[in-house]
C-alpha cells in the first residue's frame, strides 16, 4: 500500500471487516419488511425494532473510537465482529422461531430488538478500530487518501447486502437466510484476521480512529470519519448551537430524516404497491435498494466531482432533486417507476449529505476539523432515532403520506437552504 506499512492482504482484510458489517445491514434492511408482514405483527413495530440498535450505535460509537487510542485496534475490530456475527445468527433464530408459529410476533420482535442491540453496543468498535489500525501504519501524507479508501467499503456493501440478500433465501430457512449467511461470511472474515493480522498490542503508533455513522443506505460517506481521524489530536465535539456550524447541521439532519423515515416505509410500500406475497418480495426490495444505492454512489464518486457545486448549491440542488424522486415514488404503481423514483432520490440526498458536511467543515478552521467532523456524525446517525418510527406511524395511516411529507420538507429546506453562506 503506497505511504503504508500494511501489506496489501493486510489492507483487504480491514476492508472486509467494514464491507461485510454494511452489507448485512443493508441485507437486513432488505428483507425485514417481508419478514414483518409474514409474522404478522405491526410494520411500525418492525421499525421501532432497529431504533434501540442505533441509538447504542450513536452513543457508543465515539467511546469505541476514544477506547481504540489504549487497546489494541486488531482486537477491537475483532470485538465487533464478533458483535455482528453474535447477533446476527440470534437475530436469525429468533426471525425463524417466530416464522415457524413457534413464539408469537411479540415475542419475535422483543427478541429481534435485544439481539440487534448486541450489533449496536459491538458492531461501533470496528470502524474506529480498522481506522486506527490503518492510520498508524501509514505516513501522515497517505493518511487521507488510505483511510477514504477503506471508509468506501460501506458504500460498496450498501450494494453488495441487498444484491446479495435474495440469494441466500434458502428452503426451510427462509427470508432469515441473509442473516445466517453474512454471520458466516464475517466468521470466515474474524478468522482471516485473526490468523493473518499482525497484533498490534503494546505498538500502537500514533494513528486513530473515529466515529463512524450507522451503516444504512441511508448513510453514505461523508468524509467526517476520515477528518476527525486525520485530525492533529483529538478534539472534542463541538457545540450543535456553534453559530459557525447551526445552519449546516439542522440541514444535515432535516435531510437525514426525510432519508431515513422514507427509507424505512420503503420495503412496505413495495410490497403493496406490487401487491406482493411476503415470501418472494424480497426480490423486487433488493432491485430497489440497489438502485438507491447506486444513485448515491453515482452522486458522491460521479457527479459532484465533476459539477463542483458548492456546499449551499448541493443543499439546493439535491433537495429539489430528492422531491422529484420521491414524489415519482409515491406515485408509482410498477417496479420501474419505484426504481425511477427512489434511485433519483437517492442522487438528491447524495448531494446533500456532502452539502452539508462540507459547509460546517468550512466554517470552522483547521485546528477544529475534528470537533465539527464528531458533530458531522452525530447529526448523520440521529436521523435513526426517531425518524423510522415517526414514518411508520405516517404510513399505518395512509401509505403515501410519508413520501408526500418528505417532499415537503424536502422542498422547504432547498428554500431555506438558498440563506446558507
Amino acid at each position: 500500500m503506497g505511504g503504508s506499512a500494511l501489506t496489501t492482504t493486510h489492507f483487504v482484510l480491514l476492508f472486509s471487516a467494514m464491507l461485510v458489517a454494511a452489507a448485512g445491514n443493508t441485507a437486513l434492511q432488505s428483507v425485514m419488511p417481508a419478514i414483518g408482514r409474514a409474522i404478522g405483527v405491526a410494520d411500525f413495530w418492525v421499525a421501532i425494532a432497529y431504533t434501540w440498535s442505533a441509538v447504542l450505535w450513536v452513543w457508543l460509537a465515539p467511546l469505541w473510537a476514544e477506547r481504540s487510542d489504549t487497546h489494541g485496534r486488531k482486537a477491537l475490530t475483532l470485538l465487533g465482529l464478533g458483535g455482528f456475527i453474535v447477533s446476527m445468527t440470534l437475530c436469525g433464530f429468533a426471525l425463524i422461531a417466530g416464522l415457524k408459529g413457534w413464539i408469537g410476533p411479540l415475542l419475535t420482535f422483543v427478541l429481534f430488538g435485544l439481539f440487534r442491540a448486541i450489533y449496536g453496543a459491538l458492531g461501533c468498535a470496528t470502524p474506529s478500530a480498522t481506522q486506527a489500525y490503518l492510520a498508524s501504519r501509514t505516513r501522515r501524507s497517505a493518511r487521507t487518501s488510505q483511510l477514504s479508501a477503506l471508509s468506501s467499503s460501506f458504500g460498496l456493501g450498501t450494494i453488495v447486502g441487498p444484491a446479495l440478500a435474495p440469494l441466500f433465501v434458502l428452503p426451510f430457512i427462509g427470508l432469515p437466510g441473509p442473516l445466517f449467511a453474512f454471520a458466516l461470511i464475517a466468521l470466515g472474515v474474524f478468522v482471516a484476521i485473526q490468523i493473518g493480522l499482525p497484533d498490534d498490542r503494546g505498538r500502537l503508533g500514533r494513528g486513530r480512529g473515529a466515529a463512524m455513522s450507522y451503516p444504512s443506505l441511508a448513510s453514505m460517506i461523508t468524509g467526517a470519519s476520515v477528518r476527525a481521524a486525520t485530525a492533529p489530536t483529538r478534539q472534542k465535539r463541538l457545540s450543535w448551537r456553534d453559530p459557525r456550524i447551526r445552519d449546516w447541521i439542522v440541514a444535515g439532519i432535516v435531510a437525514g430524516h426525510a432519508q431515513a423515515a422514507t427509507l424505512t416505509c420503503l420495503g412496505f410500500f413495495i410490497i403493496d404497491t406490487l401487491k406482493l406475497a411476503p415470501l418472494g418480495a424480497e426480490q423486487p426490495i433488493a432491485i430497489v435498494m440497489m438502485a438507491g444505492a447506486g444513485g448515491t454512489l453515482a452522486a458522491q464518486w460521479g457527479l459532484i466531482p465533476k459539477l463542483n457545486l458548492s456546499p449551499r448549491a448541493l443543499i439546493v440542488w439535491g433537495s429539489l432533486i430528492a422531491a422529484v424522486g420521491l414524489g415519482i415514488t409515491a406515485v408509482a404503481n410498477d417496479l420501474y417507476g419505484l426504481v425511477l423514483g427512489f434511485g433519483l432520490a437517492s442522487i438528491g440526498f447524495g448531494f446533500t449529505r456532502p452539502g452539508f458536511t462540507a459547509g460546517a467543515s468550512l466554517a470552522v478552521p483547521l485546528a477544529e476539523q475534528g470537533g465539527v467532523a464528531g458533530v458531522i456524525t452525530s447529526a448523520n446517525g440521529i436521523s435513526y432515532v426517531a425518524a423510522p418510527g415517526l414514518g411508520m406511524a405516517l404510513y399505518a395511516a395512509d401509505p403515501h403520506l410519508p413520501f408526500g411529507i418528505a417532499v415537503a420538507v424536502v422542498l422547504g429546506l432547498a428554500w431555506w437552504g438558498r440563506r446558507l453562506a
